[in-house]
Formats: structure tokens, sequence, C-alpha cells
């Protein structure tokens, strides 16, 4: 609902994507490696996770090797999780409710709360802790993401008493990069951007949960990441 990327989540229809057969999606993550990706990326991947784990070892099979991420909301099945055991290098969830108030209001869902936990640690159990390599880049492991909502903030802190339960070795990045977008005018608490205070006071929260491996973001965040996705290049930088 209140996603910075609103224009290819909910506004962009047909003709602003494309079908690829699972050789073809085999065929692009080659594609990726030899242009010097770091790793294929699959965003968002819940509904098609058998379709994407059937591509991911054809490509496998013809030399893939950068690792393979699955970035996801964490509203995830457990069980599918488990049927793709050994595919998935790195997992790179959200946590984005621990008030199943707020992911209902927010995210209409009933049950967040309930089952991110145990998604969580699914995923640790599977990939480990987040290992980096030589140049600080990641090649296995949990990181998990936490974005600090403004007026919310008893609902980070159970996300991070939730992550601290999990292990106080998860690596974690709490995102300060929150900007009211899309709907969110229209929803009351949530329709200004964050303040250095109430960020502050989250991290604080992590330190003294001994969550030590938490990646941090200037506020100015909140303008940075803000691609329009109706330009041809919407990713560039001037």
């Amino acid at each position: 609902m209140y996603c910075q990327n609103f224009q290819i989540s909910q506004e962009f229809q047909q003709g602003h994507s494309r079908t690829l057969t699972m050789d073809e999606l085999a065929s692009e993550m080659l594609r990726l490696q030899d242009a010097g990706a770091h790793n294929i990326n699959f965003v968002s991947p819940s509904h098609m996770v058998f379709q994407m784990a059937d591509a991911v070892v054809e490509a496998k099979g013809k030399g893939l090797v950068v690792p393979v991420a699955y970035n996801s909301n964490g509203y995830d099945s457990v069980d599918s999780l488990r049927q793709i055991r050994g595919l998935v290098d790195i997992y790179l969830p959200d946590i984005k409710y621990q008030e199943n108030g707020l992911a209902k209001r927010f995210s209409a869902v009933d049950d967040y709360a309930q089952v991110v936990p145990g998604v969580l640690r699914e995923m640790l159990d599977q990939v480990g802790h987040l290992e980096l390599d030589d140049d600080g880049i990641a090649v296995r492991g949990l990181l998990v993401r936490h974005l600090v909502l403004p007026n919310c903030l008893s609902n980070s802190r159970r996300c991070l008493e939730s992550l601290a339960d999990l292990s106080p070795e998860t690596h974690i990045s709490i995102m300060a990069q929150y900007s009211p977008q899309y709907r969110a005018c229209e929803y009351p608490g949530i329709n200004r951007a964050l303040t250095e205070e109430e960020y502050d006071q989250v991290m604080d929260y992590a330190l003294e949960l001994g969550l030590e491996n938490a990646f941090t973001q200037e506020l100015e965040s909140q303008d940075h990441y803000l691609p329009d996705f109706a330009q041809e290049k919407p990713f560039n930088i001037a």
C-alpha cells in the first residue's frame, strides 16, 4: 500500500512486463552472470516459487555459479521454503510487523506476526548468518530488513525483539527510507516521513537487545529511493 515502487506494484498494467518461459528465465540468469551481476535476485517470488526453483536448477546445470537471492516481504510458506532448500544462497526478507493490527490495516494480512518468525527460522536454518566476501559483497546467509514507520515505534520494538529471539547475531538492515507515497496520504500516522528522533529510538533499542549486526541508513535516504518507472532508465543517478 505504501511502497515507493507503487508504479510497478499497483499502477502499471499489461504492457509493462514480459512473460518468460522457464528456459528463457534460466538464460536470463546466465546473461546477467556474464554481464557481471553479483547475484540473481528474485523479488517477491512467493507466488511463483516452484517455477523459480525449476529455472534455477536449469541455470545451475548450465553454469550458473553466482548466488541466488530470495527477496520477499517475509509472508512466505515455510513448507514451500523447505521444498527449495539448497537452491537459495541469500535470503533477504522483511519483518514488517509484529502487531497484527498494523498488518491488517496497511497490508490486509491477519496473521503476519504469527507467520514471519517461523519463516525467518527456516531461512536461517537453511543458509546461516550473513557472509560477505573480501569486497563486502554478500555471498550467503540471512539479512532481514525492517522499515521503521512513523508513529509505529512499538511495532519496531517488537520486530527487533523477535529478531533477538531468533539470534542476537542476526544481520538486520534498519531502514529509515520511509517516504509517504501512493495512498499513504489516506492513512493518518504514516502520511509523513520518519523523524530522526524516531529512528534513533529504534536504533538504541536494537543495541539494548544486543543486535550489533545492524546496518543503518541516513534519514536523507527518504529522498533517494524513489525511482520513476515511467522513465526508460529509472535508476539513473545524476
